[in-house]
């Protein structure tokens, strides 16, 4: 029988294109080649699908650089129905040749236009298989505001906040905002991997953090700074159902009071990641419990991260659920599930394979 064929789908035109290109490494040299046929498909910062190169050596995070698609004359081609399976190149002279008839995509895309549904809705329209959240969970796990208002009314407990609409400021929510007290985190509502993120501890600095955030996004989030532990969980549709791993924690050191982009991607030293982290059997059930919830609350499929705060009275406090986290080889999702006996082969493997499974359209 022939292997089915995966394309990986990756880089965008979101501030998270290196983060996407750094992790297309990761699962492209995770793919067992020996089950899947494999080619790659990069998206350029100006929105282009281009052929990439498959091999994960290519992708890989050096010397502190991340990765980038490079422009290309070639231009990659999604089938034009449902009809259809093949994928083609567009020639620069205006020929075409086939890619590969695809069987499943990884949409390996962080941040607005791949993690937000978009990416996904292309996909839905041609009946083309795809691991993660179909349109709606990923349009709500993108939009801090929205995916809120989805955990709240699952009754699950969420930090307080304040949304600055595009075009707003903070003088008009002054009220509202300096009610959340010090200190605020100041969020891009429509963003990832800690980008345009500030930690505020005086009013004085807080018009200079939403102008760092409206770089990334018009609409601003301000949330209350919530004490506690950073502690994240993953979880997994398998074929026996939601799984959530053991809990994994963030201790950040160094000059980062948070786990901010820098302390994520360029400054490992200055961040101790613990897999599996020590809990008390009650507030470990507890925060497994509203993992999975958090999933289920936005309608979530494959895979999602849920990092939460949990005080020292075990309070758990929901901060957010990432539908497409980051997905290295040393990123906390696969080491969850590695501290539980998954390996990240075998990770990509079940994602793949569910992938493959689920149908498209209504479900």
């Amino acid at each position: 029988m022939s292997r089915p064929t995966v394309a990986v789908l990756f880089g965008g035109r979101s501030s998270e294109h290196g983060v996407s290109c750094a992790t297309a490494g990761g699962v492209l040299g995770a793919i067992d080649r020996d089950r899947w046929d494999v080619v790659a498909v990069g998206i350029t910062e100006d929105g282009r699908w281009v052929p990439a190169a498959s091999d994960a050596n290519a992708w890989l995070l050096r010397d502190g650089t991340l990765p980038r698609v490079a422009h290309d004359d070639r231009t990659v081609l999604p089938p034009r129905d449902a009809s259809e399976r093949t994928w083609r190149v567009l020639e620069a002279d205006g020929s075409t040749s086939a890619l590969a008839d695809v069987d499943v995509v990884f949409p390996l895309l962080h941040g607005p236009f791949g993690e937000d549904g978009t990416v996904q809705g292309a996909l839905e329209l041609v009946d083309v298989r795809y691991v993660g959240s179909g349109v709606l969970a990923s349009a709500i796990g993108m939009d801090k505001q929205y995916m809120k208002t989805a955990l709240r009314g699952a009754g699950l407990p969420v930090t307080p906040d304040v949304v600055l609409a595009p075009g707003d400021t903070a003088d008009a929510h002054r009220t509202e905002i300096e009610a959340l007290g010090l200190p605020v985190f100041v969020k891009p509502a429509r963003a990832g991997s800690s980008m345009g993120i500030s930690k505020v501890t005086a009013w004085s600095a807080l018009d200079e953090a939403i102008a760092d955030a409206v770089k990334h996004d018009p609409k601003v989030l301000i949330e209350r700074g919530v004490p506690g532990r950073e502690i994240e969980t993953a979880v997994l549709a398998a074929s026996d159902g939601l799984r959530a791993s053991p809990a994994g924690e963030i201790v950040t050191g160094g000059d980062h009071e948070f786990y901010d982009f820098d302390a994520k991607y360029l400054d490992e030293a200055a961040v101790d990641l613990r897999c599996p982290t020590e809990l008390a059997d009650d507030v470990a059930a507890q925060v497994a419990d509203i993992a999975v919830r958090a999933f289920r609350a936005v309608g979530a499929e494959s895979l999602a991260r849920v990092d939460v705060f949990v005080g020292e009275d075990g309070t758990v406090t929901v901060n957010e659920i990432n539908t497409m986290p980051g997905f290295t080889a040393t990123s906390m999702y696969p080491r969850m599930w590695a501290a539980a006996g998954v390996s990240y082969p075998e990770l990509v493997q079940t994602l793949l394979e569910g992938a493959l499974a689920r149908r498209t359209g209504l479900r």
